[in-house]
């Protein structure tokens, strides 16, 4: 299985402009600059990407796992928050911090957990990540 997305840069890093596209189409010639990336002007960047991407899969990550203890959730919510730092290295994402939340009948609270520890560990866009990925899980009825 292979994704694409593309990417076009213009000018310089703060004065240029760029935009990504997906081959799904669902993102097409979506603007990013320097000050949607490092300050808070309003627009995406790759980052919030990445963060979009990784809760995404972390959530279909845990409905498999909750499936396997034949689990089924009414519903998974995951926000991911990324933290970037300016390392000596460079600028570096350094953790991501996974809030979950879900409605899973008939679960109790170590089982939703060791779902979502298991989830966590084994979604694909955490494998890929070289950050500390934290995460809250909690069950609610």
């Amino acid at each position: 299985m292979q994704r694409k997305a593309s990417a076009i840069w213009k000018g310089g890093l703060k004065d240029g402009k760029g935009s990504v596209s997906s081959a799904s189409g669902v993102l097409t010639n979506t603007p990013y600059s320097f000050t949607t990336r490092f300050e808070n002007t309003p627009g995406t960047n790759p980052e919030e990407l990445i963060a979009a991407a990784h809760a995404a899969c972390f959530s279909m990550a845990l409905s498999v796992q909750l499936g396997t203890a034949n689990l089924t959730a009414s519903s998974i919510e995951t926000a991911a928050t990324l933290t970037m730092e300016k390392l000596d290295s460079g600028w570096t994402i350094t953790a991501v911090h996974l809030d979950v939340v879900g409605h899973v009948p008939n679960a109790d609270q170590a089982a939703f957990q060791k779902a979502a520890d298991n989830a966590k560990s084994g979604c694909p866009v955490s494998k890929v990540l070289k950050a500390n990925i934290t995460m809250t899980a909690k069950l609610e009825g």
